[in-house]
């Protein structure tokens, strides 16, 4: 066959299938033009799951009379002007094919008007260029982009549309991601005439927790740890949830880089590695998180959804994600949260971050907007009574106390007045009652004592009587010779037979007793890949865990007082006690408001 050209029409149309998948891709590419457009309200119509119409309405800088012609073209953009803009972007939107692919797939009016214009210009397209009207029309300072009849002329697509409410709810998920993503920005959204969302520009702490509220829930609220750290060039902020608010989908995870939602796999790896320790295997951490960084360190041109970013120092962003996280999970402990009580304030999404003066992670648990308190986290204490010397709990480091009078800081769980069922320590502290499940307890402290125990000496080599043969990749026998000092490191002792094999002479003790050369694949796999590999650590990590386990107070054990009162001692003092190593709580709060309410006092 003879090669053509494409006509105008068709080439937008396949194109729009790069951009246009359903409705909630119109929506994003329409917001995000209207945050570049420096926006500080924008007005959402929605009509039957926005198949119907979709309807965006800003007050942002609006379109010069005429660029709106210009806007409608492939490839026509006020963001990028040379080579050297498009390494370091700054704007949401940035390769001029949104409103040109919406544009050849639906009946769209544009209306825009600039600061100190005499009026507002708007065009009409109907999926041609030669439908484009150019025409006067009131408008304030802003644009207002309609999209009317969504594949009207591609029938085929629009077979694949689901139900209204089914669309809907990917238009409102959508929202969510760009409402959380600017926090300063006003959005109202309707859909068929109805109020759904009404959110006000959040520039203070208490704003941001009602917008976080209005579109998570008081119990994301509840449950959340602001966040705020810098260092080596990079900023984050935002807020994570207490290891107990964990998901079965990973359906409430949102990340910012420079303001862009992203979902990045080596974020999604830092994060699940800072909850190693604290989730099962199959649940989700939930947060908001923020990253600032230079925008010439990431390329944001790696999708033409723009969901992935690439960063040019991978390793370096991965461990300041997990470092960052994993020590603000270390601190929630009893009367272990950092902070003054000022949650984190996500800058704009072009802020970048200080780069002058690293500080350390600040962590607060969050409070809502109600007032109500978690259910863990720090406790505001006046407990000054005299206590008896405390027992060391045998296998439990620095738990015994002096015999003095202690403060309420370093008694944040309250004095043991019982224990329940051979379960439960009951304890009382000045905000009321508090309940501590034994066993998960003390495991974790356990675990943290045997964890730093490890840590602090040198790997045990274990010598293997006849070396273990393992036939791997080229590319993964390439990493033995590239990764020969971390693997040391790490306890092994690899070497390369050929070009394709390699012969294991030496493992950890502790891991000498597994299958050496599936762990030798996998190892070898990670460091070709990725650059590093976390088996080793996870693997310890569940050895440790169930030696901890083995360890710990069973069920119905009777404890002394001392004994239960050095337990409550050793879980402030222990990184994590707030969870199980199976992220099961240790303990609860109620409060005298909680228990007046059971027994009906004060009606």
């Amino acid at each position: 066959m003879r090669i053509h050209r494409l006509s105008t029409e068709l080439a937008n149309q396949i194109a729009a299938g790069e951009v246009v998948e359903r409705p909630a891709s119109v929506l994003k590419e329409l917001l995000e033009n209207s945050i570049d457009a420096n926006a500080r309200q924008i007005d959402i119509d929605i009509e039957d799951g926005g198949a119907r119409l979709i309807r965006v309405r800003d007050d942002g800088e609006g379109i010069h009379r005429d660029d709106l012609s210009l806007a409608l073209s492939r490839h026509a953009t006020s963001k990028i002007t040379s080579f050297a803009d498009l390494e370091k972007v700054v704007s949401l939107g940035f390769r001029g094919e949104a409103l040109p692919s919406i544009a050849s797939v639906s009946r769209l009016t544009s209306i825009s008007r600039v600061e100190g214009g005499d009026t507002g210009w708007s065009i009409r397209a109907d999926g041609t260029p030669a439908s484009w009207e150019l025409q006067p029309a009131a408008h304030p300072r802003g644009t207002t982009i309609e999209v009317r009849d969504l594949f009207f002329n591609t029938p085929a697509r629009r077979k694949f549309l689901r139900t209204a409410k089914t669309e809907f709810s990917h238009l409102e998920n959508m929202f969510n991601r760009i409402a959380l993503g600017r926090l300063d920005v006003g959005f109202h959204l309707r859909h068929n005439q109805r109020d759904v969302q009404m959110l006000r520009p959040a520039l203070q702490r208490e704003e941001q927790e009602r917008r976080l509220a209005a579109v998570l829930g008081n119990s994301f609220l509840e449950n959340a740890v602001g966040i705020k750290a810098e260092g080596a060039g990079l900023a984050l902020s935002g807020w994570i949830t207490l290891p107990t608010f964990s998901r079965s989908q990973a359906d409430m995870q949102y990340f910012y880089v420079n303001g862009r939602f992203v979902r990045d796999k080596l974020v999604t790896h830092a994060i699940r590695q800072a909850y190693r320790d604290v989730l099962y295997q199959d649940r989700h951490p939930a947060y908001v998180l923020y990253l600032g960084i230079a925008p010439e360190m990431i390329d944001v041109n790696v999708h033409p959804t723009k969901h992935e970013v690439r960063f040019r120092e991978s390793r370096l962003a991965h461990d300041f994600l997990y470092r960052t996280i994993r020590d603000a999970l270390a601190e929630l402990r009893p009367g272990g949260v950092a902070g003054t009580g000022q949650g984190a304030v996500p800058p704009p999404a072009t802020a970048r971050p200080s780069y002058d003066s690293p500080a350390p992670a600040t962590v607060v648990v969050g409070r809502s907007h109600t007032g109500s308190v978690p259910r863990q986290g720090t406790i505001a204490l006046n407990v000054a009574e005299q206590v008896s010397a405390y027992r060391a709990l045998q296998g439990v480091p620095g738990a015994a106390m002096p015999d003095a009078a202690v403060s309420a800081e370093s008694m944040p769980l309250g004095v043991a007045l019982a224990q329940l069922h051979g379960v439960y320590i009951l304890a009382q502290n000045s905000a009321g009652l508090v309940l501590v499940d034994i066993h998960a307890a003390h495991e974790r402290v356990t675990y943290e004592r045997l964890k730093s125990s490890f840590d602090s000496g040198q790997v045990t080599v274990q010598p293997l009587l006849l070396p273990v043969t393992v036939h791997v990749s080229k590319q993964d026998a390439v990493a033995v010779t590239v990764h020969r000092e971390m693997l040391a490191r790490g306890g092994f002792e690899i070497e390369c037979l050929g070009a394709d094999t390699v012969a294991v002479r030496g493992v950890p003790a502790m891991l000498a007793g597994g299958d050496i050369a599936a762990l030798a694949r996998d190892i070898l796999a990670d460091l070709a890949e990725h650059d590093r590999t976390t088996r080793v650590e996870d693997l310890t990590c569940d050895i440790l865990a169930a030696a901890a386990c083995h360890g710990s107070i069973r069920a119905n054990r009777r404890m002394t007082l001392d004994e239960m009162n050095a337990l409550l001692r050793a879980m402030e003092h222990t990184e994590r006690s707030g969870q199980c190593n199976h992220g099961r709580p240790t303990w609860v709060q109620v409060d005298m408001r909680e228990l007046d309410r059971l027994f009906l006092r004060g009606r």
